[in-house]
């Protein structure tokens, strides 16, 4: 007789759901995600997908899925995105850093960084077998354990227990699989496999419930999305324009655009040149920027015809460094020293006041979901600040410069979601160390101010070495233009 256990843990509530203009569709037809709920190509209804708060999807560039690829066929075996789909990565809630992979419509996994273990794990739902049959990490348990294991989210026991992969290590990623080699959960290990073969009784996988999610297989392109999203990209773009035309109208000072070479100050580059024709590009130069950063500032300036101007806060960064140490997430006095001050005074001498379109948008953090679409700095009282594209998601961005043919920073395909200063504290530990192995030159830059600092403090090897330099405890300044 089989023996199941059940379990008693409550399962959580439901996700909190956004409003409709807020969800990413799936078109099936066309295998591409969808801005609204129907398709501009094909005309058919698509299904909307159901993503962790705050649900800021970004398309996956080729780095991305290849460590997607990389980490899961580690893992189990085989790669989980497979070559001609479209895959999007939507950032979740985590102590450093887990992004959920949505592939043909459907969240099929995540793939998680454990900063202890300098590594990414895949955490895979059973919709990614759809994609990928695991050869690594897997049990197989009796057909008459799956009712109670699907129905009720039983742990796999012992008596229960068919077969069980070698590899299967304790707090391991498993697929679970019926006598058909049908997949049927997905979970954790509680033992090795070793010890889980001589075992007649106890628990072998602790299973996990997911909310249910439809992946359905296909091959597109990003030109096949823009296709897809043509009407609603029109409705945002005219809606962005009339927006800028209007403040403009309302505000007789010059006008400039806020630029700093990632996608979002972009895409409101492009949305002002329309609107308004070329203007200056107003750039914070920290002297913490990426080359790329740097080449791409020149780049757009010529592309577009607007020159730069230019605001440096390098050195007065370098000064206070001296005195405070590295920023924190918590005490970020950078902004303010090497963006905000030195904007401020440039304003003042080329203009007095302006008014500046910035690529802010209210997805980034709950502070700017706060923030109005035109305000002032209370730390630059002179610029006058819009942002045409505050109720755009990073899809939205993504897709318009797709469709526009825009020179976007190429940090995006290196592996980077955000670009600012290289060193950033509000970065995640992942991106950080990702940093340090792909610009080991102006990291090791940085890290040999954290050693001068480190010893003039007397501080421990893991004050660096576990970026514990990234959080002062104290309550700090920060800036919503950062």
């Amino acid at each position: 007789m089989l023996i199941f256990m059940k379990k008693t843990k409550k399962v959580p509530s439901m996700r909190p759901s956004f409003s409709r203009r807020d969800m990413v569709w799936w078109c099936d037809t066309c295998h591409t995600p969808l801005l609204a709920g129907t398709c501009s190509h094909c005309g058919k209804p698509a299904r909307e997908i159901r993503l962790t708060p705050p649900g800021d999807a970004r398309p996956a560039f080729s780095f991305d899925i290849a460590l997607v690829n990389q980490v899961f066929s580690d893992h189990f075996g085989n790669p989980l995105i497979p070559s001609g789909h479209l895959a999007l990565l939507n950032k979740v809630p985590d102590p450093d850093r887990m992004d959920e992979i949505i592939v043909g419509g459907g969240v099929a996994g995540s793939l998680k960084y454990i900063p202890a273990e300098h590594r990414w794990e895949p955490i895979p739902r059973p919709e990614a077998s759809v994609f990928l049959t695991p050869t690594r990490r897997y049990v197989v348990v009796d057909n008459g354990a799956v009712p109670s294991i699907q129905g009720e989210g039983a742990s796999v026991l012992a008596p229960g227990l068919i077969e069980i992969e070698r590899s299967v290590r304790k707090g391991d990623e498993v697929f679970v699989m019926d006598e058909g080699r049908h997949v049927v959960a997905v979970g954790r290990a509680k033992v090795d496999a070793g010890e889980a073969e001589s075992m007649d009784r106890g628990a072998i996988i602790r299973t996990r419930r997911n909310i249910p999610s439809t992946c359905v297989p296909g091959e597109a392109t990003w030109a096949d999305a823009v296709a897809a999203n043509a009407k609603p990209l029109e409705g945002r773009e005219s809606e962005a324009i009339s927006f800028i035309r209007d403040i403009v109208s309302k505000n007789p000072i010059p006008v400039n655009v806020s630029y700093s070479g990632g996608k979002d100050s972009l895409a409101t580059l492009i949305l002002v040149k329309k609107a308004l024709g070329a203007i200056p590009l107003l750039f914070a130069d920290t002297g913490l920027e990426f080359p790329e950063t740097y080449r791409n500032v020149e780049e757009v300036s010529q592309y577009y015809g607007m020159p730069v101007i230019r605001a440096g806060g390098e050195s007065a960064f370098w000064r206070r460094f001296e005195t405070m140490g590295p920023p924190a997430v918590d005490f970020r006095w950078c902004c303010r020293t090497a963006k905000l001050t030195p904007m401020e005074t440039l304003i003042r001498q080329q203009w007095g006041e302006c008014l500046s379109f910035i690529g802010q948008r209210k997805y980034e953090s709950f502070r700017r979901m706060m923030s109005g679409r035109v305000w002032r700095n209370p730390h630059l009282h002179s610029q006058l600040s819009a942002a045409p594209i505050h109720h755009w998601t990073a899809l939205y961005v993504w897709l318009y410069l797709f469709r526009e043919g825009a020179p976007y920073n190429t940090l995006y395909e290196q592996g980077l979601d955000r670009i600012g200063c290289f060193m950033c504290p509000s970065s995640d530990i992942a991106v950080l160390r990702h940093i340090a192995r792909t610009h080991p030159d102006i990291w090791q830059r940085w890290n040999e101010k954290l050693e001068e600092w480190q010893k003039q403090q007397g501080l421990s090897a893991a004050w660096i070495d576990e970026a514990r330099w990234r959080i002062r405890g104290v309550p700090g300044e920060e800036d919503s233009n950062c």
